[in-house]
């Protein structure tokens, strides 16, 4: 089943009340414009804007105190859906999602069990296992990188991933683990990971993944001036370095934000989990990298997907269990 028919498997016609709703959107810390994460919900939601006409509003975050503040206004003036970015929004959401039981809201990258929430999570590990196949092939040095933004599990569940990837293309190769920090301030610090990048890249990484949000650009321009190669994540970053950037890891967030605001007030709640199988998570191949991608390592790719999706590999979860099997996560 495709991505837009998991999604849309629940939608309804719009009454005439609930169609006069504006839906909203509210950005994690970065900002709607990081080239990542939020920048990929801002995209669902102008696709939709421009497919449809209507108008949404929206509201980016400057500080972890805003969260219920914004939920609360957004709920008051009537915005239906609310669509939220990030993890971070689940305890407040938990709390406000009770007080408004006729306005429905979205959150992406967590699970808060209400009868007016949908949450929207991806199977991040199974696209991460690919970027690592594409990793230890292409590493001419044996060594490469990963940097993650806020050191949590949803992170390391990326990381954990794509080491697993590496390692099944390369089983001598070494993975170098970084973090940015321990605080949201961790998604938007462009210039540490520029730092972070190039201390790997003196320990010999020659391919560095990030998964950091807004402070991935820092990594992925520090790669491009060491002439090493970086590997994106959430958007398709390769157009950033064209020719540098080996594969971004992509998560449809983009389709998750459209089809909300496309279901609107009629909107179904419950958990929704998309991976390889609903093209919810895949590896961006195009005119900027294709010079760089080999026919043995599409292959590669090709070969890995369809076992995942037919389950004769097995992809470590790390949000269900942190036991990573390989070291460093």
């Amino acid at each position: 089943m495709t991505l837009k028919a998991v999604l849309g498997a629940t939608a309804l016609a719009l009454t005439a009340t609930s169609a006069m709703a504006d839906p909203a959107l509210i950005f994690d810390l970065g900002g709607k414009f990081d080239k990542s994460f939020n920048e990929a919900a801002y995209n669902g939601a102008q696709r939709w804007s421009e497919d449809t006409g209507g108008k949404y509003r929206e509201i980016e975050m400057q500080s972890e105190a805003q969260r219920e503040q914004a939920l609360r206004r957004l709920a008051q003036s009537g915005s239906n859906p609310i669509v939220m970015t990030g993890f971070s929004f689940s305890d407040v959401l938990e709390q406000v999602a009770a007080d408004y039981p006729d306005t429905k809201f979205v959150i992406i990258d967590s699970v808060v069990e209400a009868p007016n929430v949908r949450s929207v999570v991806f199977s991040e590990e199974e696209g991460s296992y690919l970027a690592g196949i594409m990793a230890g092939m292409a590493s001419k040095t044996g060594t490469v990188g990963f940097i993650g933004g806020m050191d949590i599990p949803l992170i390391r569940k990326f990381g954990c991933g794509y080491a697993q990837g590496v390692v099944a293309a390369n089983p001598q190769a070494k993975v170098l683990v970084s973090w940015t920090g321990s605080t949201p301030a961790a998604w938007n610090d462009p210039v540490r990971g520029g730092e972070l990048a190039r201390a790997q890249i003196g320990q010999g990484a020659d391919v560095i993944y990030h998964g950091a949000g807004g402070t991935g650009i820092g990594i992925l321009q520090a790669a491009a001036d060491e002439n090493i190669l970086s590997i994106g994540v959430d958007s398709n970053q390769n157009m950033l370095h064209p020719g540098q950037v080996l594969t971004s890891m992509v998560k449809s967030v983009d389709v998750a934000v459209q089809d909300a605001f496309t279901q609107g007030a009629e909107m179904e709640g419950g958990t929704v989990t998309l991976g390889l199988a609903e093209k919810g998570v895949v590896v961006a191949m195009d005119e900027n990298n294709a010079k760089l991608v080999t026919p043995e390592m599409k292959a590669a790719v090709d070969d890995a997907t369809q076992k995942i999706i037919a389950g004769e590999t097995a992809v470590h979860d790390y949000m269900t269990d942190d036991t990573c099997p390989v070291a460093g996560f």
